[in-house]
């Protein structure tokens, strides 16, 4: 034992552990490991007991109770005369137990106790309990120990707080009923004796006594305690100013225990009285703060009471006034901000339950709900001590952002709840906190952004008619609001939220538009785009946009005052002064917001051709001039890809994007060209870029950046048409010099290669590229593939066309390819000529059979999906016109080559043909749809396309 002594004591956290080796502690640990599980079952037993029966240190007489736990548990102790000497020697140590020992220590003797009482209780040995029992009076070393092995005992076995298997539960039920019949009596009088005898004289190992009652109050019979002998002493301990905070707390436990005891809706009324007339003032403030989780149980329990007999029996109308007269003690300990004493998910759980039994609240209730109000208030309040932290939103301030944000998510339930049963208390109330933000300079951040938080939600309860008409309080506060100026103004939470609410009610001003410029104010002042916290700016620029999408025509008078306001931002776009490559840029996205709002407004038909052309000019022409002096100074000392001038030129391009989104198509085309012409000018100079530096992030190597591109070019085209040939004409061999070294038909791949960020980006590319091929073959441009320039990138185009075409997994591309195909067909095909040599063959060998035949006969076309069968109906189509302009070339090849290489029957070969000659597209498609379901059973589900 000796030996063993020293090798635990090497292995434990004893100072001869700190001063060993590494290798020596490994090679201790290595030894205990084989002690514990090679030693003969028998041998490990009575090692154990000799090392906690002859050994001074707590690490071995831990080792030596943790050793015989693993052993009991994994049932290596099996013979009735070593588990007799473990019994007679745990208990006995159990019994003698002195409060000066380690806890953890006692922790594990008991934790080891229970697992005896487990296994052998009560049919191998039935005198546990009365063994452990301590006697009276109880003294504070058996007193503490006897707790423990009940709380081991819950913890591992009784608790229903905890799943257990089928085993666990039989074995709980065996013990409990055991106890029941023999002696929880004894027990229940032990607990009395404890707190009674032990209250001053050791308030510690009280304390534990009554922390094991609280935990069996669940399944012992309830008349032990709920009774006048434990009740005024529990009420007595838990109020009284000399316990001390760990006894007070328990003495709050056994009540709360008693309380939450399940039993019969009508005895539990008569339980909650009882307790309500023992401790006179229950629902005071104050009881509320010492006895918090009581009188929360306690309104829990009162309230299901009510909700299961109802309003209209005696008993449950009483649970309800009882309930009442505990809920001012409820509000306490809910705005208390006590998180140890107060469980705030069990405060809004009642809070939410109470709030839905009320359909016409009576003025008493409206109280009440002004005080849940005011709860919901301060638990959705920031603390204080992370403002600096927010403000700038730095690690901790964005962990504690996250953290409020899910806490809110019920609290903003319970709050629409009370907006709908009582919508006219919710508005005044938050009309108080916004009088009182805007009244006090001393106002809070935390008061402030809360106040706002809730106006702000309170919209999202009240109907959009009512925003619109400012019914109720809302005509008062919404003006109130966009004159509003708090004092913390310049905390980045307070100016978003205020940002935020300002833009929920923003259909207010549809109705009121006297109050268009103070909105304006709030955008385009230090409380929006100019403040001081770029992240604010961002945001406020953002949703100035959404106003000027919902407003528009209403923004039209105040178009001079918005730009003149806007000048300084715009100008950081159009500034001559090349910053050096540290100066730090607004992202395109600031930007793009603004410029976008300020298309929007030009871009309304209700300004005049005049002013539209007068801004446009003063808008757009810094901008170019900008773009040509970059594109000079740029050649003369290169352009590296992040460099200030090539960020530059890019925020140009998306400026001017943005700004053409505002103006719809007929508007530039048909009834003022002359816009048209200014846009089409600067797309010119935007050209220079793309020309002399294909480099530059638009069109470099990366297929997030094409995509924006392709989709600023598919914007042009589908607003100029044809007229957009001539610059099609230029860009088109860059695009397609670009593309073909990014893309490739391994982009189609699936699997778990094709779930990587890169691949996205090229499948992303990849359909926006068709989306650009399907607008040039729409838009009458498919001539800018046959320019000498374009003629290179042909063939790959095609071959990437065809490919998608019939092997795409995404049908709605292979659909839109499809489309291209017919409509180069009608571009370059006629009965006579062809435009482009090769092209008619490759459609009758190429496209006609792997896209319209072998597709559809394999067995991943699922002619049940809709969208698969509109595929399907483009396919038949393209058959129609390969036919119309190829004749008896396709036929024939059609049907020697693919009908009849898939086994098809001459006779419907021949019905194919007459179907297809007829001019019933209808008839023709449904006779192609039975063929195909005809032969693919006949082998041909899965084709090696060519």
């Amino acid at each position: 034992m000796d030996d063993l002594e020293h090798v635990i004591l090497l292995a434990s956290d004893s100072p001869a552990a700190a001063a060993a080796s590494p290798s020596i502690r490994a090679e201790a640990l290595a030894f205990c490991a084989r002690a514990r599980d090679e030693s003969p079952p028998s041998s490990l037993l009575r090692l154990c007991l000799s090392g906690i029966a002859s050994s001074p240190h707590a690490q071995v007489h831990f080792w030596c109770l943790q050793s015989l736990h693993d052993a009991l548990l994994r049932r290596r102790l099996v013979l009735p005369d070593d588990l007799a000497l473990l019994r007679s020697s745990l208990l006995s140590l159990a019994v003698s137990s002195h409060a000066g020992s380690p806890p953890f220590l006692r922790n594990k003797l008991a934790q080891l106790v229970a697992l005896l009482i487990r296994l052998e209780y009560p049919h191998v040995y039935p005198s546990y309990f009365i063994d452990l029992l301590p006697p009276a009076p109880p003294q504070p070393g058996p007193t503490d120990m006897f707790a423990r092995v009940l709380i081991s005992l819950d913890d591992d076995l009784l608790s229903q707080e905890y799943p257990r298997n089928s085993g666990e539960a039989a074995d709980a039920m065996r013990v409990k009923d055991s106890m029941r019949a023999q002696c929880v009596s004894q027990i229940a009088s032990h607990w009395h004796a404890a707190a009674v005898t032990l209250r001053t004289a050791d308030p510690a190992a009280a304390a534990v006594a009554l922390d094991a009652a609280r935990r069996c109050i669940s399944w012992i019979d309830v008349g032990l305690v709920a009774n006048d002998v434990f009740v005024p002493l529990f009420f007595d301990i838990a109020m009284s100013p000399g316990s001390a905070s760990p006894l007070a707390a328990a003495a709050v436990g056994c009540l709360s225990g008693v309380a939450s005891k399940r039993m019969d809706s009508r005895a539990k009324v008569g339980l909650l009285r009882s307790l309500l007339a023992a401790q006179q003032g229950l629902g005071s403030p104050d009881n509320g703060l010492k006895m918090a989780p009581l009188v929360i149980a306690y309104a829990a329990e009162a309230l299901e009471c009510h909700s299961r007999l109802g309003p209209s029996d005696a008993d449950g109308a009483a649970a309800l006034e009882m309930l009442e007269e505990v809920l001012p003690a409820v509000f306490a300990a809910a705005e208390s901000g006590n998180d140890e004493d107060v469980d705030s998910g069990s405060v809004l759980e009642f809070l939410s339950g109470y709030v839905s039994t009320m359909k016409a609240p009576s003025e008493k209730q409206l109280g009440h709900l002004g005080r849940i109000l005011e709860v919901v208030r301060v638990q959705m309040s920031f603390d204080p001590v992370y403002r600096g932290h927010l403000d700038v939103l730095d690690k901790i301030g964005k962990e504690e952002e996250d953290l409020m944000a899910e806490q809110r998510k019920d609290l903003i339930v319970l709050f629409r709840s009370i907006c709908r049963v009582a919508p006219a208390a919710a508005q005044l109330f938050i009309s108080g906190l916004i009088v009182t933000a805007l009244s006090s300079a001393e106002a809070s951040v935390e008061d402030v952004e809360v106040a706002l938080t809730l106006f702000f939600r309170l919209g999202e309860a009240v109907g959009e008619e009512e925003i619109r008409t400012g019914a109720g309080l809302i005509g008062q506060l919404v003006p109130m609001l966009l004159t509003a100026r708090f004092s913390c103004h310049t905390h980045r939470l307070v100016a978003l939220v205020y940002l935020e609410t300002v833009t929920r009610y923003m259909k207010f001003m549809q109705e009121h538009v006297q109050y268009v410029p103070h909105l304006l104010g709030v955008f385009l002042d230090n409380r929006g785009i100019h403040h001081q916290n770029a992240h604010v700016s961002r945001r406020a620029g953002y949703l100035f946009m959404r106003a000027v999408k919902s407003l528009k025509a209403k923004l039209v008078p105040y178009l001079d005052t918005i730009l003149q306001s806007l000048q300084d931002v715009l100008s950081q776009f159009t500034s001559m002064n090349w910053p050096n490559k540290d100066t730090k840029f607004p992202s395109s996205e600031d930007g793009s917001q603004i410029f976008e709002a300020v298309g929007l407004l030009i871009g309304i038909e209700e300004v005049s051709p005049e002013k539209q052309a007068q801004f446009l000019t003063a808008l757009l022409n810094p901008l170019c001039h900008q773009v040509e002096s970059l594109v000079m100074d740029a050649k003369a000392r290169g352009l590296e890809e992040s460099s200030p001038m090539a960020i530059s030129l890019q925020q140009i391009i998306v400026a001017l994007n943005m700004v053409s989104k505002g103006f719809n198509e007929r508007l530039v085309m048909v009834n003022r060209p002359a816009i048209g012409i200014m846009f089409k000018k600067t797309l010119d100079v935007v050209l220079q870029v793309l020309v002399s530096f294909p480099s530059v992030r638009p069109l470099r190597s990366k297929a997030k950046d094409m995509v924006e591109f392709l989709v600023l070019v598919n914007q042009i085209i589908c607003k100029f048409k044809s007229s957009a040939s001539a610059i099609l004409e230029e860009i088109f061999p860059t695009i397609a010099s670009r593309l073909s070294a990014i893309l490739s038909q391994d982009a189609f791949s699936a699997g778990p290669a094709s779930n990587t960020e890169e691949m996205r980006e090229l499948q992303e590319l990849q359909r926006t590229l068709y989306t650009f091929l399907h607008a040039m073959a729409t838009h009458d441009l498919s001539a800018v593939l046959l320019t000498p320039s374009s003629r290179e990138y042909l063939e790959t185009i095609m071959q990437l066309l065809l490919f998608t075409s019939y092997k795409h997994r995404d049908i709605l591309l292979r659909k839109a390819c499809v489309q291209i195909f017919v409509n180069l067909v009608k571009d370059w095909c006629s009965n006579s000529e062809d435009k482009v040599p090769g092209f008619r063959v490759f459609m009758i060998e190429k496209f006609a059979t792997n896209c319209c035949l072998y597709s559809v006969l394999d067995k991943s076309f699922d002619l049940r999906d809709a969208n698969s069968l509109v595929l399907f109906g483009e396919i038949v189509l393209a058959q129609k016109i390969m036919y119309e302009r190829f004749g008896g070339d396709f036929i024939v090849n059609f049907i020697a080559k693919g009908l009849s290489g898939v086994h098809c029957p001459p006779d419907l070969a021949e019905q194919y043909y007459q179907k297809l000659k007829g001019n019933d597209i209808k008839a023709f498609r449904s006779f192609y749809q039975s063929l195909v379901e005809r032969i693919r059973p006949q082998g041909n589900g899965s084709l090696v396309f060519r």
